[in-house]
């Protein structure tokens, strides 16, 4: 059910909208347009979106549309084994300076190396996830079947070779073999995918699951990776942490090597304390790789990631509810997820395990997947309708807006993975075909309404992003961007203009009191500078 809010009479108009130009928001009278005024201490969330299929495929012309979509950042993984030597081979090639981006083999970056150049020619951000497999020279033993199970016990000093070789490449000052300029500079990082889900790192726990292990591995990847990056001049970049899944199984023998563990099970363990968060000593420390009796000082100090990284990633995908769904508490493990409605516990966790240590960190919290599974395409899996979906990813865009400390949101794939493939994240805002799903417009330019009813009279919040915007402003010489938001009386009517937004928040938002004449519909509307118009999805409001 949407979120409920109190519509506002009119003589709280002029208050409201004062009090929301103070979170970079803007709008004014149909006839003309003010800018608003973005508050210097609110930092709205920025958009990340991945893409990796078609940015390997056509990075150019896939960073294309994602521009042309008004995305700020493209998040892609960086597998380790996709660029090491002989990366089946059961040991390690002999000579081979791991740390040296040109002992690697030159093909293995010549698609890594035209996305930062193309994002770069775009002025995108990128997300270097830097993340599993390893090549299995790199992987420790008792792997159940090695060739099956390539994300065995990772060794973290060879990890923070790999590491160190792709910041030095991508420092901005390294110019590869038989080039003439240096490769532009990458800033921003994140350090392995999901350590908590057992089909990226294993094993997750030991003895009847009772001994967490996952955490330990992640702990030494985290260490060596820091280092690689502080090493080659990457200290000052955005660094993240965590990337971690929602949800995971506490019950019998789970999560085992392979299933997942509940995230804040894997960051309790990742910081040394028990369920009640009390330090770990003598065997139990020692069993999870944790010091048996260092000071509080000392671990800190040992692993500078964890207290002192740019910011915690999380993927807190639904399970095909409203994104405000709470999960019942009689879930088994519920009381440990990371999913959207938990992550206010999220952080209170984190704030908890930084004051353990003397930190006064406050991790801002980074989304960096996210999306909902469509029906269509049918796979098998629960699914939403692709205009469900479309109301519930402008809806969750607002709850991250609403949150402070929540820095991004994510879009998890452009186009859906082929039909018969084993994936079955059918989430994204294209189908396979290149079609565009409901989602797609609903992406680009969101329109979320808490409240869809008021008596007349009293004005309803209207939140929206002109995600584009900021492209579009900067092609265009900074000139002002307006949209509209337009307002239908009736399902035969044409839509016409209620009023104007002068979008000057960095990232396209606004969120502004409306006063509507009588039950209809309202979406927006906004010009590219090339003068396609487009327009949100419609929300239906009632007027009493």
């Amino acid at each position: 059910m949407p979120l409920k809010r109190s519509p506002l009479p009119l003589g709280a108009v002029a208050a409201v909208a004062t009090a929301l130009l103070a979170f970079g928001c803007g709008g004014s009278s149909k006839s003309k347009s003010a800018p608003a005024t973005p508050s210097p201490t609110r930092q709205d969330p920025e958009s990340i979106f991945q893409a990796d299929a078609q940015l390997h495929a056509d990075p150019a012309g896939t960073l294309d549309e994602l521009k042309r979509l008004g995305v700020d950042r493209v998040r892609t993984f960086v597998v380790w084994d996709k660029f090491a030597p002989d990366p089946s081979a059961p040991t390690r090639p002999v000579g081979f300076d791991a740390a040296n981006p040109a002992a690697y083999p030159a093909a293995g970056w010549a698609m890594t190396d035209a996305v930062v150049r193309d994002a770069k020619a775009r002025g995108i951000g990128l997300d270097f996830t830097v993340t599993g497999p390893p090549p299995r020279w790199a992987t420790g033993s008792g792997a159940p079947d090695p060739a099956a199970h390539p994300q065995w016990r990772p060794s973290a000093s060879d990890f923070g070779a790999f590491v160190r070789a792709l910041a030095t490449r991508y420092s901005g000052r390294y110019t590869p073999p038989g080039s003439t300029t240096p490769l532009p500079r990458v800033s921003f990082w994140a350090i392995w995918n999901e350590p908590n889900y057992g089909q990226d790192l294993a094993p997750q726990a030991i003895d009847g699951s009772t001994v967490e292990v996952s955490p330990q591995l992640y702990r030494g990847l985290l260490d060596a990776a820091w280092s690689a990056l502080q090493q080659t001049g990457h200290g000052g970049d955005t660094i993240l942490i965590g990337e971690l899944a929602p949800r995971g199984l506490t019950l019998g023998n789970q999560p085992g090597n392979f299933s997942g563990m509940v995230p804040l099970r894997f960051l309790r363990a990742l910081y040394c304390v028990d369920p009640s968060y009390s330090v770990l000593r003598g065997a139990a420390a020692t069993m999870r790789g944790c010091p048996p009796d260092s000071t509080t000082a000392a671990f800190a100090a040992a692993h500078p990631a964890l207290f002192h990284a740019g910011g915690f990633a999380v993927h807190p995908y639904p399970q095909e509810a409203p994104p405000n769904a709470v999960t019942p508490a009689q879930v088994p493990g519920a009381a440990d997820y990371a999913d959207l409605p938990a992550i206010p516990t999220l952080e209170s966790v984190l704030d908890k395990l930084q004051q353990i240590y003397g930190s006064s960190t406050r991790y801002p919290i980074y989304s960096t997947e996210y999306g909902y599974r469509t029906d269509p395409p049918h796979t098998g899996v629960p699914a939403v309708s692709p205009e469900r979906a479309a109301e519930y990813i402008n809806w969750a865009e607002y709850i991250t807006w609403r949150d402070p400390r929540l820095r991004s949101y994510d879009q998890y794939l452009l186009a859906d993975p082929p039909p018969g493939s084993p994936s079955s994240f059918v989430t994204g805002i294209e189908f396979y075909n290149g079609a565009h799903k409901a989602t797609y417009p609903a992406y680009r330019m969101p329109l979320f309404l808490p409240t869809v009813s008021a008596a007349r009279g009293h004005a309803l919040e209207v939140w929206g992003c002109i995600r584009p915007a900021l492209y579009a402003r900067l092609a265009s010489g900074d000139a002002p961007q307006v949209a509209t938001i337009e307002f239908a009386p009736g399902a035969n009517t044409a839509f016409k203009a209620i009023k104007r937004i002068s979008v000057v928040d960095p990232h396209g938002y606004f969120d502004v009191p409306v006063a509507f004449p009588s039950t209809g519909s309202v979406r927006l509307s906004w010009t590219y500078p090339s003068g396609e118009t487009i327009h949100s999805r419609a929300v239906q409001v009632t007027i009493r």
